[in-house]
């Protein structure tokens, strides 16, 4: 029995593939306590994954305030539109000229 539980430690410690998917997993939906006890173990003994998780949240946050801000607050500077707005029609009067 001591064998089978170290094996199965082993595939938990080492399998870094299946801790960044549970890590995004956890971010999206709730992971079964089984998966959350893997990952944990995991995380103890494994620096690149327990970074990737930091970087994954931060990066989760960013991308959803980005999404989820006030976007009324986004124009463009009226000089700027203007300078467009010109460039625009010149180059619909440049292709005429053909």
């Amino acid at each position: 029995m001591k064998n089978f539980e170290k094996e199965e430690l082993k595939k938990i410690s080492y399998n870094c593939r299946k801790a960044t998917f549970l890590i995004e997993k956890k971010q999206i939906a709730r992971i079964t306590l089984q998966e959350e006890a893997e990952l944990k173990i995991h995380l103890a003994g494994c620096s690149i994954c327990a970074t990737f998780m930091k970087q994954s949240i931060l990066l989760n946050k960013m991308i959803h305030n980005l999404f989820n801000r006030n976007h009324a607050e986004l124009k463009l500077d009226t000089k700027f539109k203007k300078k467009l707005q010109q460039q625009i029609e010149d180059h619909v009067n440049d292709d005429r000229a053909y």
